[in-house]
């Protein structure tokens, strides 16, 4: 995959400009790897359903028809169709069927500063053999081995930004018939990804794509794609996964009450009761970033986290995260943390660095005045 490719396919409808009139962020806010505030029309629509709710004055279905936009508009963002994507509350919870189908003994290969959330749900399953190995993310590619039943990591990296290689990883891995599962929290949203290239795509929408906390998406396979799976361990491993939190929102609609049991087909089955106004302002978000354009999203975050990056003498990237060790903080701008402070730059430590995201809502003014902070240019 091209990093440069858009998988959604659409024409932008709005400029960078344009969109970034939709956020009423007071200060220069570079902690989208924390969480994403809201553009407007989120906001707008979550106040509205809770003034509802407050109220009583509608059904709850109308809430939840927000559940289907998102899922419908997800997939356009990452470039399968609806029916592949399942939806839930948080990432950890969406890899839980994954982890338990699963075979006893299997080898789950990830990289060696992986995020929690994708290394405890497989990490679990200690107890019937199943084995967690670690490896340098930039060689992750080549730790793909024989004994390899699934890999797992993210498309940027929560502490350090890094981006992966992702059609390396995905070519060793096919090689020995493991399957994949990327995690695109920390990138969704300003990196285009294409969900069809990996077994499993998921997302918690919090952050780079701005919706409130308790959605998340997973994108899975079609049923097609399955059944011409060449290695024999993914027939066996598709026949064991399973909704285990299935209830009545995984079946479509079609059952309330007792038995017999009628799932929904595809990833639908495997969606849980959703937060009802979470949904609500997730679904404008998602919207707004299509309208941009993942593709012009990405040109423009990348050009601002390398004029930061240049300003303070580091070398250009392909990451809108901008992660630095918090002892070259220490030695090359000592008090920085402070000066950031005073100047109310939003950004976060995470892993023993100090992270900071630029996303479509920012421009170079933000980045001036975390430049000048850091490195007391304004008082030097």
């Amino acid at each position: 995959m091209d990093i440069n490719d858009d998988p959604t396919g659409f024409t932008s409808r709005l400029t960078i400009a344009q969109a970034r009139t939709e956020w009423d962020v007071q200060t220069a806010f570079l902690d989208s790897c924390s969480y994403g505030p809201p553009p407007r029309r989120g906001w707008d629509a979550l106040q509205r359903s809770l003034d509802e709710w407050r109220a009583g004055s509608v059904p709850w279905p109308q809430w939840a028809e927000s559940v289907d936009t998102s899922r419908e508009l997800f997939g356009r963002l990452v470039g399968v169709l609806a029916d592949q994507v399942a939806t839930g509350a948080a990432v950890s919870q969406l890899l839980a069927p994954i982890a338990a189908a699963l075979p006893d003994g299997a080898e789950v290969l990830i990289p060696e500063i992986e995020f929690t959330s994708g290394v405890y749900p497989f990490a679990v399953h200690a107890d019937r053999g199943v084995r967690v190995r670690t490896a340098p993310l930039d060689t992750l590619a080549e730790a793909v081995d024989e004994s390899t039943t699934l890999v797992y990591f993210s498309a940027a990296q929560s502490a350090t930004g890094e981006v992966a290689d992702v059609p390396a990883i995905i070519s060793a891995a096919r090689e020995v018939g493991a399957f994949t599962v990327l995690d695109g929290t920390q990138a969704a949203g300003w990196l285009p990804l294409n969900a069809s290239e990996v077994d499993f795509l998921a997302v918690a929408a919090y952050k780079w794509l701005c919706a409130p906390r308790g959605t998340a998406f997973l994108t899975m396979p079609s049923p097609v794609t399955v059944a011409e799976g060449s290695h024999p361990r993914r027939a066996e491993f598709f026949d064991r996964l399973k909704p285990l939190a299935a209830g009545w929102f995984a079946a479509g609609g079609a059952a309330s009450y007792g038995m017999p049991m009628h799932l929904a087909d595809g990833a639908r089955a495997f969606d849980i009761s959703p937060a009802w106004h979470s949904w609500v302002g997730t679904a404008p978000a998602l919207e707004l970033l299509l309208d941009v354009g993942i593709d012009q999203i990405h040109t423009h975050d990348i050009a601002l986290a390398n004029r930061f990056r240049t300003g303070l003498g580091l070398a250009e990237s392909n990451s809108a995260i901008v992660s630095i060790e918090l002892g070259i903080v220490d030695r090359s701008w000592p008090g920085a943390p402070d000066r950031l402070d005073a100047a109310r730059v939003r950004y976060s430590q995470a892993g023993g660095n100090m992270r900071f995201g630029f996303h479509l809502f920012n421009d170079e003014s933000d980045v001036d005045t975390a430049l000048n902070a850091v490195t007391d240019y304004a008082t030097a």
